[in-house]
């Protein structure tokens, strides 16, 4: 249950009630201080305001309007105009219970939206997945899971960058190495990225090699046969490489979810006639141009939004746009989420833009372009090897696995080597899954081994460490199955903080798919467990069935809630 929904609609009827104005916000927020209850209503300030009348005695009247029976202890009115709210024990004790015999803990089915396509990951299949990826790959995957979780039917969809400018040039260099050696053959992709350095570096240093990459970008997206069997090659070595870096960092993105820039190419030339036919592309030498007056810079000059170079050729800006006509138009989706790199906030409200424009993008479907900062190093810049190369993320998961057995092994007591491995890698990956979806994904983070590995504050190991720890008690208990207790008594206040709490899963959820925010469920999880230790400390539990529940409705739910993250959970540690 959402006990702030359920607080903001009762609100908002009081409002109307007393007549308060119908785009009065009901100001229902989460309590920052124990003193002023559970809850805080501040929307009677707004409300007096408009009204133009004393706050503070609209305030009252909507504390008399408030219909919280059996919901709230205590209604109390403070300074200007605030009402704090009160929860009632029984009825977190209640609900509790119910939530106790609920694999879901009771959380509800989402409403809206039904059906959502979640981009994310987005690789470019010409080289190996890197660092920079964990952000969208590991984001775009919570918020994946998260949905689904609320039962709205998920569309993953893996942008694969395996077409274009690259690929040509890619294509070019491989043909000129055939006809020298006659005999190409599927490489491992560590190879392939010396290769790509090769070409990139004949593409940069020779003019005429340029223009015949430019030209086979063309022959590539006409269907020429010759082409597509030499970029398949580089395609399929790619994807099974992609394909162990999921695996290995528990994200869910499977061959199938792969809808890559390629799947478009039919779609393409209709794109851009649509897109001239309806007057929203132009020409401009040769090329056709998308003239964006909304997103003008301070100067007043129009964005120019490329959808055809002069040679025929496609830009990411056609695909995307086709990938908008097949979500919205095709799959009849209610919502599009893209997880990008800050620095194509741009390119996405170009597309948005374009998109509603031609009909690609229907009104009922909204398309939120999530963008995530920069991944950086200790000395600040971007986060790099040693020696300054690119950090392959398959290395760096494996680094991180590795870490975690030193750290695991300095803690452990009684470990086979097979429980030693198993631990070893839940703590690795959920410590790199964690410490990139703790920190607010529109920021820029500095990545720290000794930070993401520690088992003390917001970390996965502290969280991992939290839940085998209860569990331990459960099973030092004797009690075999908790939720039969009857009767959920919240005595010490302690015990109804940490109940509320647990009842604050759902709202926790609601409030991530939101905001598309990882971090909101990761520091609700520390927040909990921290509150679970504090609670253990000062109430004795073993021999009391109630506090056994309670205990046991904390484990449940960072069980579910690091799932959610993609972090695994183990019985002993």
């Amino acid at each position: 249950m959402n006990i702030l929904q359920i607080l903001r609609e009762r609100t908002i009827e009081a409002m109307a009630a007393i007549g308060a104005p119908q785009d009065s916000s009901p100001g229902v927020t989460k309590s920052t201080k124990p003193q002023f209850g559970d809850y805080q209503i501040n929307g009677s300030m707004s409300a007096a305001k408009k009204l133009k009348v004393n706050p503070r005695e609209l305030a009252q009247k909507l504390v008399d309007e408030l219909k919280l029976d059996g919901i709230a202890e205590k209604i109390e009115l403070a300074g200007p105009g605030f009402i704090n709210i009160h929860l009632n024990s029984e009825y977190i004790a209640q609900h509790l219970l119910t939530a106790s015999r609920d694999n879901k803990l009771g959380v509800t089915q989402l409403e809206r939206p039904k059906k959502v396509v979640v981009d994310y990951s987005s690789p470019n299949l010409a080289k190996e997945m890197h660092v920079g990826h964990i952000r969208s790959s590991v984001i775009g995957d919570s918020i994946a899971r998260c949905l689904e979780f609320r039962g709205v039917e998920v569309i993953r969809q893996n942008h694969v960058g395996d077409w274009g400018t690259q690929f040509g040039m890619l294509i070019a260099y491989l043909d000129d190495v055939f006809k020298q050696s006659q005999d190409v053959t599927a490489m491992p992709l560590s190879d392939l990225e010396n290769f790509y350095r090769e070409a990139k570096q004949r593409f940069d240093d020779d003019a005429d090699f340029a223009s015949k990459a430019r030209d086979y970008v063309v022959a590539l997206q006409s269907g020429d046969e010759h082409c597509k069997k030499l970029w398949k090659m580089f395609i399929d070595t790619s994807t099974q490489a992609a394909q162990a870096v999921y695996e290995k960092l528990n994200v869910t993105l499977k061959p199938e979810h792969i809808k890559a820039e390629s799947a478009y190419n039919d779609r393409l030339e209709g794109v851009v006639n649509t897109l001239k036919e309806k007057g929203i592309a132009t020409e401009n030498q040769g090329a056709q141009i998308v003239t964006l007056d909304e997103l003008a810079n301070k100067n007043g000059d129009p964005s120019i939004f490329i959808v055809q170079k002069s040679n025929g050729g496609y830009l990411y800006a056609t695909t995307d746009l086709a990938a908008c006509d097949y979500r919205s138009n095709e799959l009849n989706v209610d919502c599009i989420l893209v997880f990008v790199d800050a620095r194509q906030k741009l390119h996405f409200s170009q597309v948005e833009l374009t998109a509603r424009k031609a009909g690609f993008l229907k009104d009922s479907t909204s398309l939120e372009a999530c963008t995530f900062g920069t991944i950086m190093g200790e000395d600040g810049k971007p986060f790099k090897t040693r020696t300054g190369g690119t950090v392959k993320l398959i290395d760096l998961l494996d680094e991180a696995v590795n870490r975690a057995k030193v750290k695991v092994q300095e803690r452990a007591i009684d470990l086979s080597e097979e429980e030693l491995a198993e631990i070893s890698h839940k703590v690795g990956i959920g410590a790199v899954r964690y410490f990139e979806l703790s920190k607010n994904r529109t920021s820029d983070y500095i990545f720290n081994w000794d930070s993401m590995l520690s088992f003390e504050g917001s970390t996965a190991p502290y969280l991992q460490y939290a839940y085998t720890r209860i569990r331990s008690i459960l099973r030092k208990s004797g009690v075999q199955d908790p939720t039969q207790v009857n009767e959920l008594l919240l005595v010490e206040e302690k015990e109804k903080s940490l109940a509320l709490k647990v009842l604050q899963f759902e709202e926790v959820l609601d409030q991530m798919i939101q905001e598309a925010m990882p971090h909101i469920l990761c520091n609700y999880l520390y927040e909990l467990a921290s509150q679970y230790m504090s609670f253990y400390e000062a109430c004795p539990i073993l021999n009391n069935s109630s506090r056994l529940l309670l205990s046991h409705l904390v484990a449940e739910t960072l069980a579910l809630g690091l799932n959610i993250l993609g972090i695994e959970v183990m019985e002993k540690m």
